[in-house]
Parts: structure tokens; C-alpha cells; sequence
């Protein structure tokens, strides 16, 4: 018989929570060292409930659970530190990045450093003024993380070094080659673009209108066509923005 595992004193984040019975929570918590874990979260819809106010998204958490299958038990979880306050858009972009990692992380597959990048975004959501920046960095790194990291240094054709004023074409399965206007495939972009995020450096309306295309293309590809419904929240309520994206400026979620 498998032994029944306890975690104690895990950080984490409640990423998605559902009703499981009438007193009971299925929670979905993205684990420092344990990754995405689904935990049964038993009793807390009780008013007396000592956990019922802290299982919210973009709470750290400290959890403890227990079980042998895919879905564990919670045994516990406290708070140590304020919630990160999001509002508006920038929630919108935390919910945003939630999804992202609901959908492409396996279950219970450790991702210490893609945990660092997420409160890196979170921080950046709550306190940078560009937030197309703050999420271009973290779709990079959870890219990266998950073995499809983009290829943003160097023309994969001919091995030379990006150059910021030419234009490349970046091809899912290769990467950036100059662009000679006579492929289709692939998203278009300058090498300044691709310089931007390779450094995380400051972006221009260039950069941000350039490499919304180059990580949503990625990531499409990885979500097979699967529709992200924090996208098309946010079309729904934020229509001024999707206004100003088909006059050519930017929004902010992917």
C-alpha cells in the first residue's frame, strides 16, 4: 500500500477554487516545490470556517496537506503577509496568468523557478505601469520553463547575432530568420522587438504591439486552439481596449 505523504509548511497560491459538496472546496494551488496541486479543501464553506477568508487568488498561502492520489487533502493553510490588491485591469491580468498555468502545468510537477517568475509577475502587476511588459516577461519564462523557450538572440538560419533594424520572421518550429518577404508563415517582427524581451528591458509601442503576436502564437501552439476564457473576459469587459488594439495600439492580455 502506497503511504499516505504530509506536506507541512508549503508556500503557495490559491490559483481556482470550485463547490466540491455543500460545506467543501476543490481547490486548484500553485506549490513552490510541488507545483500545481489539487487539494480537497474539507469544511471550509462553513461560517465558522478559519480558512474561509484567506483562499483567495493572490493570497500567499502557507499549506500543509496530506493524501496518496492526485487529489490530496488540505490540512490546514495560513497567511503571513497582505494580499497582493489588484484591480481592474490588472486583475484581469493576474487571472490571466492563473489560467496560464492552470493550462499548461501537469499536476504535481515541481517548478521552483517558474514559481519565483509568477511572484515576480504578481509584484510587477501590482506596482509597474506597463503591464504588456510584465506579462510578455512571464509568458517567456513559463515558455521557457516548460522546454518551448523562445529563441530571441541570435537568426537560427544563419547563427549570426540579431541585429535591432532588420526584420525577421519567427517560425514556430525554428525561430527568427530575416524576413525576405517572400515566406508567410510565422509572425513578423524587428530585432529590436526580440532584443526587448531577451533583455526585459523597457518596451516602446513597437515592442509591445510586436511581441503580443510573437507570445500569443507561442503559446496558441502549445494550447492546441484551446480558447483562454481570461481573454474573452476581458474583451467583455474592457471593449475601450479591444477598440484601441484594431486601431493598432496595444492590450495588455495576450
Amino acid at each position: 500500500m502506497t503511504e499516505r505523504r504530509r506536506i507541512f509548511n508549503e508556500p503557495g497560491y490559491l490559483l481556482h477554487q470550485r463547490a466540491y459538496s455543500e460545506t467543501s472546496l476543490l481547490l486548484d494551488v500553485f506549490s513552490r516545490n510541488y507545483g500545481r496541486m489539487t487539494l480537497v479543501a474539507k469544511g471550509v464553506k462553513r461560517k465558522k470556517s478559519r480558512t474561509r477568508g484567506i483562499l483567495v487568488p493572490f493570497q500567499p498561502l502557507i499549506v500543509a496537506w496530506s493524501g496518496r492520489g492526485e487529489v490530496k487533502t488540505m490540512t490546514s493553510a495560513e497567511s503571513l503577509v497582505l494580499r497582493k490588491k489588484l484591480q481592474g485591469e490588472r486583475l484581469f491580468c493576474g487571472y490571466y496568468i492563473n489560467e496560464l498555468i492552470l493550462r499548461m502545468l501537469h499536476r504535481n510537477d515541481p517548478h521552483e523557478t517558474l514559481f519565483g517568475a509568477y511572484e515576480s509577475a504578481l509584484e510587477g502587476l501590482v506596482r509597474e505601469s506597463d503591464l504588456e511588459r510584465t506579462l510578455r516577461i512571464f509568458e517567456k519564462r513559463l515558455l521557457q520553463e516548460l522546454g518551448y523557450g523562445l529563441h530571441l538572440s541570435t537568426d537560427t538560419l544563419t547563427g549570426a547575432a540579431i541585429e535591432p533594424s532588420a526584420r525577421y520572421r519567427y517560425v514556430a518550429e525554428t525561430g527568427p530568420v530575416l524576413d525576405n518577404g517572400e515566406e508567410h508563415a510565422g509572425v513578423v517582427l524587428h530585432g529590436e522587438s526580440l532584443q526587448a524581451l531577451h533583455d526585459e528591458e523597457d518596451f516602446s509601442a513597437l515592442h509591445r504591439r510586436e511581441l503580443k503576436r510573437l507570445t500569443r502564437a507561442a503559446l496558441d501552439r502549445h494550447l492546441e486552439g484551446r480558447p483562454l476564457h481570461s481573454r474573452e473576459l476581458f474583451s467583455r469587459l474592457f471593449p475601450q481596449e479591444n477598440e484601441q488594439a484594431a486601431l493598432g495600439k496595444s492590450q495588455a492580455i495576450g
